[in-house]
């Protein structure tokens, strides 16, 4: 490429490491494309659809969309063609993409930790009753997800998400990812630092930024000023996490290269202390280092987390430090990892007095219609916003005490609970079979369904156990930092392929951060799934020691214990 800013610019003491071959990395000169999608991105900035999408295919309907748009540059707009219905999770790797699709879309609408207001909510609502059949799910990601809409009525969406000031742009792809917010910024008695500004900020600058459209793959971003480290900061791209200095007081560690999928790595610490002003360049020259370095021959090792393994978290900060902010970060022991789950789920004092309030939803499943009678809550009883939480529940900041226990109530009416069961609480799950063209396995109505027979067995649980449900390796809803992580695929019964979970143990972020133990060979059908856990929670409670944790009990526990073949008896 020609463009002055992918030459080059590193200093002269600045020594950057090569790779034995070719990674298609822009700033060694590597500047052809070495795939198809690579192509694509040169051949159209794919910010440019936008005005393809307004002017000409909500226009001509769905058959006039250029196959490269459909299933490349849309995703910058934050679509995805659905799965066409009837295709069975046997078929979902041997088929085409063009196979797969259906004629509706996928929207997602991103948040990106603000505080979205009762009318903000209302919209978010009528989106889903007018345009997606009731759709909407709360994703893990901070966004809300819509399906079965109609390329005609994307710009009437548009106009709607404009009016309540949020977007879809750069929801997907290869672009800056939603952001990942504290839900308690601001009102949190025990919080460090409020990051929203920094993150409005990086947004401004940024997002629909065309110097910072076409990264290698996709680019998640974490910030929180929560001692809970409540966005999951060890498995984005970037995280900026709450610490204090003792000379000059609150700013944020920087913690570079997580990510999950098929080959899972938790984020390396930098140890440093960035004032809060100062967050957006940070982020600007991390993500400009995946810019101009990452690797893009091979889109299966095109994420920052294997340029951060092959450099190392010191040759990375030194890059940093010297290619694009030009000054040495501060050097601080990065803060202490928190114990305990991170949802804000239940009742809670803000620091003004007033109390913020935690839902679950179960496995982030909602509707439009849900979503409607939510902003008319928040209406009749003054609450001040709602955000949307990493673990896909929704917290409304700003309630009064004294309204505290009838807005419970009307809660739990719609679906919405503040009160929830320790299953659903805790578990997760992935959009699977029924809309995602990747999926091989249904997903949100087996957690559905899995939550209410645990809650039948387990009725008292004591402690959190997360369950995260995956309907494919891509680790969406977090297969590998669960309890217990489920990772669909097609298993062998009785000489018939069935839907089925390979079956991750003790995953853990926080204190206890690694990946759930897997068993060798061990597999589980989707319907011997509750009677699997089932096993497996008995001889947790069975043979615990007083206050251990699940995660530690997996990492101690006797195989046979794991996979259930042996199960025993809990003590009165």
């Amino acid at each position: 490429m020609s463009d002055p800013r992918f030459t080059a610019r590193r200093a002269e003491h600045t020594e950057i490491p090569r790779p034995k071959r070719g990674e298609g990395q822009w700033a060694l000169g590597y500047t052809e494309p070495l795939n198809k999608n690579e192509q694509s991105k040169k051949d159209d900035d794919p910010l440019h659809v936008r005005e393809r999408i307004l002017h000409v295919y909500s226009k001509r309907g769905f058959d006039s969309i250029d196959p490269a748009d459909l299933r490349g540059r849309f995703r910058w707009m934050g679509l995805y063609t659905q799965r066409k219905p009837g295709i069975d999770g046997g078929r979902t790797a041997v088929l085409d993409e063009e196979e797969l699709d259906d004629r509706y879309f996928m929207l997602r609408v991103r948040s990106d930790g603000k505080l979205l207001s009762p009318a903000t909510v209302r919209a978010l609502g009528t989106i889903g009753v007018d345009f997606a059949r009731d759709t909407a799910d709360v994703t893990d990601r901070e966004n809300i997800q819509y399906h079965w809409i109609r390329v005609e009525d994307v710009p009437a969406i548009w106009e709607r998400l404009d009016a309540a000031g949020l977007s879809s742009i750069e929801a997907c792809g290869d672009s800056p990812r939603p952001f990942l917010g504290s839900p308690v910024a601001g009102v949190a008695k025990d919080e460090i630092i409020d990051g929203s500004s920094a993150l409005d900020e990086i947004y401004r600058r940024y997002i629909g930024n065309p110097d910072f459209s076409n990264f290698p793959r996709k680019f998640k971003t974490a910030l929180t000023g929560h001692p809970s480290q409540d966005v999951s900061p060890e498995t984005n791209d970037v995280s900026f996490v709450g610490t204090v200095h003792p000379e000059h007081g609150p700013g944020f560690d920087l913690w570079v290269g997580g990510g999950l999928s098929t080959n899972p790595m938790l984020a390396q610490k930098m140890g440093v202390w960035i004032p809060l002003d100062e967050v957006p360049d940070a982020w600007e020259a991390v993500a400009s280092v995946f810019r101009d370095y990452g690797y893009r021959r091979l889109r299966s090792r095109a994420r920052l987390k294997f340029l951060v393994a092959d450099w190392g978290i010191e040759k990375f900060r030194e890059v940093v430090e010297n290619e694009y902010l030009g000054r040495r970060l501060v050097s601080l022991p990065s803060p202490p990892s928190p114990t305990g789950h991170r949802d804000h789920v239940g009742v809670h004092e803000q620091r003004d007095g007033l109390r913020y309030v935690g839902v679950a939803p179960t496995a982030g499943r909602v509707s439009g219609t849900v979503l409607v009678r939510l902003a008319d809550l928040m209406d009749q009883y003054a609450v001040r916003g709602a955000r949307l939480t990493p673990y896909q529940k929704i917290v409304l900041i700003g309630v009064e005490p004294a309204v505290v226990d009838a807005l419970l109530d009307d809660l739990d009416a719609i679906g919405l609970s503040a009160r929830p069961s320790a299953w659903r609480q805790n578990t997760m799950a992935c959009t699977g079979i029924e809309f995602c063209k990747l999926a091989i396995v249904d997903t949100k109505n087996r957690a559905r369904d899995l939550v209410a027979e645990l809650e039948r067995r387990f009725p008292d649980l004591d402690v959190p156990i997360t369950v995260n449900v995956n309907g494919c390796p891509n680790a969406c809803a977090r297969t590998q930092v669960a309890d217990i992580g489920l990772k669909g695929q097609l298993v062998m019964h009785e000489g018939a392929q069935v839907e089925g979970f390979q079956v991750h143990l003790g995953g853990a972020t926080g204190l206890e951060a690694n990946f759930g133990r897997k068993l060798r060979a061990h597999k589980v059908t989707s319907a011997g799934l509750d009677d699997y856990v089932t096993a497996v929670v008995t001889n947790f409670l069975a043979s615990r020691e007083p206050d251990e944790s699940f995660a530690s009990w997996v990492a101690r526990a006797d195989e046979e214990l794991l996979r259930g073949d042996k199960v025993l008896e809990v003590a009165p």
